[in-house]
């Protein structure tokens, strides 16, 4: 399985972020409906959810907010892409990668060398906006990093097949609503199999289909190694 490969080699990755997600001032953000504050949240305009992030974030004494693995979320409502406006109907809401809540033009690095699988600007409200998805190879499995939510400049700059080395700068944390109108931070996911896919994945599925997805999509801090997670 690709998690105890990922498990064995946890000395060898480079970090994603230049930052250190076990600091403490990294906290763990909520996005279930367990968190009271998102009850009454208007989700859809994307400048008040930036600032319920804020809000998360300094009730914690935090700057960044990580989270999210296999969270069943209620975020997204603010998208009908997750599903039908029918509460009757189930909607995607499992969220599939972890996300890092952090500055706009924060860089991404590559944590493994790598080559570049697919690029696509996912360019929906509620979407990836530009997206870099990556391929590796360990123990002569192939498999794949997905991330999301980026810069239009640096993302458009990259092609298939264009090798990355391990630690390097290949993109940057986007801004709104290029970044598929968010607030800042980078969705990261780990893929065993892309299911013939190029440029997009899905990063969040339905509830009833967790086993599938789960094992399609390891946990992402296998990699990135944060406490908080």
């Amino acid at each position: 399985m690709l998690a105890q490969i990922l498990e064995t080699h946890q000395h060898e990755f480079a970090a994603v972020l230049p930052v250190d997600l076990n600091a403490p001032d990294v906290a763990r953000l909520d996005f279930t409906a367990a968190n009271p504050l998102l009850q009454n949240a208007n989700l859809r305009d994307t400048a008040a959810f930036e600032e319920l992030v804020s809000q998360l974030l300094a009730a914690q004494h935090a700057h960044i907010g990580v989270g999210g693995y296999l969270e069943n979320r209620v975020i997204y409502r603010r998208s009908g892409l997750f599903g039908a406006p029918d509460p009757a109907v189930p909607s995607r809401s499992l969220h599939l990668g972890v996300d890092v809540w952090l500055r706009a033009g924060t860089p991404v690095l590559a944590p493994l060398d790598a080559v570049v699988h697919s690029v696509q600007d996912n360019d929906n409200f509620g979407d990836y906006g530009p997206t870099v998805i990556l391929e590796h190879q360990l123990e002569d499995t192939t498999f794949y990093t997905l991330y999301g939510h980026l810069t239009r400049r640096e993302t458009l700059l990259l092609r298939p097949g264009m090798a990355i080395e391990k630690g390097e700068v290949f993109t940057e944390v986007g801004p709104a609503p290029e970044n598929g109108d968010w607030p800042p931070h980078l969705h990261f996911q780990v893929i065993s199999d892309m299911l013939g896919l190029t440029g997009d994945f899905p990063g969040v599925a339905l509830p009833a289909e967790r086993d599938k997805w789960a094992a399609l999509c390891p946990d992402p801090n296998l990699i990135l190694q944060s406490q908080w997670l």
